[in-house]
């Protein structure tokens, strides 16, 4: 039986640890990797690397972000009255290129799954209410709409409601059990807009 390089086994097994990706993409990747001209190899290998050393967390909204704070916090143009709560920077970055919204995110890590182990503590929930001071008049809860994504976004109502802050939750307009960064701008545009008390 053939047996590849022993190197070869190992990028397979690392790219295989990247999410939605199985051993047998992983090993297809890694003889593609492998039979890319050496310029373009070490391009991909240097590009990781630039991304580890580079890229880090914005320590207001836990953005990703080259600095800190984050361009977004930074922006002046941005109200600070209103945040909006997403699970992941993908959702971020997803919900930035409507131009309807000029508020400041602020990004969980995750959203709350007791099956998984996943608890309030393990979620930058803490951080989001000390964020909610005097000049924050709304918050807009845009976790996915699947059970997870509800079950954080209920919580975080009840956790946010007392201090006498707006607490909204985008519209219906997504289809249950999709994800905020595979949504078009149109679909993400009209569950702005049909937000609703929560």
């Amino acid at each position: 039986m053939f047996k590849s390089a022993a190197s070869v086994e190992r990028l397979a097994t690392q790219l295989a640890r990247l999410p939605g990706i199985g051993r047998k993409s992983a090993a297809r990747l890694a003889m593609h990797i492998l039979k890319l001209p050496d310029e373009q190899a070490f391009q991909l290998a240097d590009t990781i690397r630039e991304v580890k050393e580079k890229v880090g967390f914005c320590s207001v909204c836990f953005n990703i972000s080259e600095s800190d704070p984050c361009d977004v916090c930074t922006d002046q143009r941005r109200s600070p009255a209103t945040i909006i709560v997403v699970e992941e920077a993908a959702d971020a970055a997803a919900l930035d290129k409507v131009e309807e919204f000029s508020g400041r995110f602020h990004i969980l890590g995750g959203r709350l799954s007791p099956l998984d182990g996943i608890g309030p503590d393990d979620l930058h929930i803490k951080e989001l209410l000390n964020r909610i001071t005097d000049e924050v008049t709304e918050v807009i809860i845009a976790t996915n709409p699947n059970v997870e994504g509800e079950a954080t976004a209920v919580y975080l109502s009840k956790l946010i409601r007392p201090l006498a802050i707006k607490v909204t939750r985008i519209a219906r307009g997504l289809p249950v059990g999709s994800d905020l960064e595979y949504a078009d701008s149109v679909t993400l545009s009209r569950a702005l807009e049909g937000r609703q008390d929560f």
